[in-house]
C-alpha cells in the first residue's frame, strides 16, 4: 500500500491543514516541515470516522538553518506566522539546535531532528512545495501511523516520556483504537 499517497489524499482533502501548508511556505524558511500531530492527528482522525477534526495545541513548523541558531528567530517568525494566520498557535524550532535540548551531537537535517521525536507516528512532517506537490519525511514510515500502532521512538528511547505524553495528551480518550508498545507497560 502506497501510504504517502494515501496520506496526500487525505491531506489536499482538508481545507484547514492546506491552509496551515500554504501559510507556512509563505515564510520561506530552508527545509520546513509541519510535524507531528499535523499529520498523525489527521490520520488517526480519520481512521477514527470522526467527523470533526480533534483540536491541535500547536502547529510545529520544524526548519534547519545552521546559520541562524537564535531562539530569537524562532519568536519573529512565529509572530509573522501569528499575523497571517491568527486561528493557530504555530511553534517554530530550527532543528539546527534542538540537538542541543537531547545532548546529541548535531542534527545535519530537519528529517534527522524529527526522527528523534518521542513517538514513532509523531516523527512525521510535510510540507508544499512551490508547485503544490507535497513533501513527506518520515524517518520509519507511515505505515504505524496508518496501523494505528504507537511505539517508542527506538534511536531515542524516552519510555518514561512516553507514558507521560500518553497520558497528558489523553490519546487513549480521543483515539481509544490506538494500540500501544506493550513493551514500555503502557
Amino acid at each position: 500500500m502506497n501510504y504517502q499517497y494515501k496520506t496526500a489524499e487525505l491531506l489536499q482533502a482538508d481545507a484547514f491543514r492546506m491552509e496551515c501548508l500554504r501559510i507556512a511556505r509563505t515564510v520561506n524558511l530552508p527545509d520546513w516541515y509541519l510535524g507531528a500531530g499535523f499529520l498523525r492527528n489527521a490520520i488517526w482522525d480519520h481512521l477514527h470516522n470522526k467527523m470533526q477534526m480533534t483540536p491541535l495545541n500547536d502547529l510545529d513548523l520544524v526548519y534547519y538553518d545552521p546559520d541562524d541558531l537564535s531562539s530569537q528567530t524562532e519568536r519573529q517568525i512565529e509572530a509573522q506566522l501569528t499575523q497571517l494566520y491568527p486561528a493557530v498557535v504555530w511553534e517554530v524550532r530550527n532543528q539546527a539546535r534542538m540537538h542541543v535540548r537531547h545532548g546529541h551531537q548535531p542534527y545535519a537535517s530537519t528529517a534527522e531532528g524529527i526522527a528523534q521525536w518521542v513517538e514513532v507516528p509523531t516523527c512525521v512532517g510535510v510540507r508544499l512545495e512551490a508547485n503544490d506537490e507535497l513533501t513527506f519525511t518520515a524517518p520509519f514510515g507511515l505505515e504505524e501511523n496508518w496501523s494505528l500502532s504507537v511505539q517508542v521512538n527506538p534511536i531515542n528511547s524516552r519510555p518514561e516520556i512516553f507514558k507521560q505524553r500518553i497520558e497528558a495528551k489523553k490519546w487513549r480518550q480521543i483515539w481509544p483504537n490506538l494500540v500501544f508498545d506493550k513493551g514500555n507497560s503502557v
